[in-house]
């Protein structure tokens, strides 16, 4: 598949949040580019085009600028607090024949034979950080878990890369496990369990108390000698 992609961009006259959010209601996203020792330029982009070559796994694209084409790799996307709506994205100028670092994602097919024993599959990271040539960014990489078993676990160093792909992430970086699933306990369990807390008495608690425990000690010589009185009759 073709990694690049041409978008037409313009230069951003005007900056501030509400312009941007201005922007982003017309369908486009604000977007700055930099890299190349050169000075950093905000532009506008079409937000149909980006996500599309985005949603395809592109991460390298041709941005056309006042008529001239530069290849740019997508080094961030960054989204509404939902999650959902690209609100701003980050560019780097690229040549064709630099390495690159690159954080790329890990797709988990298959269902886990561990799975039909009674475990469950936890996915601990889902990307990787790889070096390669701008041209090789893999999209993604798809890793098979259908023969984990109970006890099984994959890292960084188990993925099979493309050609030319270098992993840059801990060989021991943990990035799915294959466990038995946790034995859900009632709430009289866990409080069978449970040790109980110690007693909190607070500052007031403590004076109050203290001024009973003094006037149960001032009633009891009054108590005494009514006692006596009562004996000698």
């Amino acid at each position: 598949m073709d990694k690049t992609q041409v978008l037409k961009a313009e230069v951003r006259q005007r900056m501030g949040t509400k312009e941007a959010d201005k922007l982003r209601k017309q369908g486009r996203i604000p977007a700055i580019v930099y890299g190349h020792k050169q000075q950093p330029v905000a532009i506008v982009l079409d937000a149909r085009s980006f996500i599309e070559g985005l949603n395809t796994g592109r991460r390298l694209m041709d941005v056309q600028i006042d008529g001239k084409n530069e290849k740019m790799l997508i080094k961030d996307v960054q989204y509404d607090h939902l999650g959902k709506e690209i609100i701003h994205v980050d560019l780097m100028r690229v040549d064709v024949t630099e390495m690159v670092r690159v954080a790329v994602p890990i797709e988990f097919k298959g269902t886990a034979k561990g799975t039909h024993e009674g475990g469950m599959v936890e996915i601990h990271s889902d990307h990787l950080d790889v070096e390669c040539l701008v041209t090789n960014i893999p999209g993604r990489i798809t890793v098979s878990i259908k023969e984990m078993v109970l006890g099984d676990a994959i890292h960084a160093k188990d993925i099979q890369l493309p050609d030319g792909v270098k992993l840059i992430s801990s060989p021991e970086l943990l990035m799915a496990t294959c466990h038995e699933v946790a034995e859900v306990k009632t709430t009289e369990e866990i409080e069978a369990v449970t040790p109980a807390a110690p007693e909190v008495i607070t500052e007031v608690e403590r004076k109050e108390r203290e001024a009973q425990a003094v006037a149960e000690a001032a009633e009891q010589p009054k108590e005494k000698k009514e006692e006596k009185e009562k004996e000698k009759k």
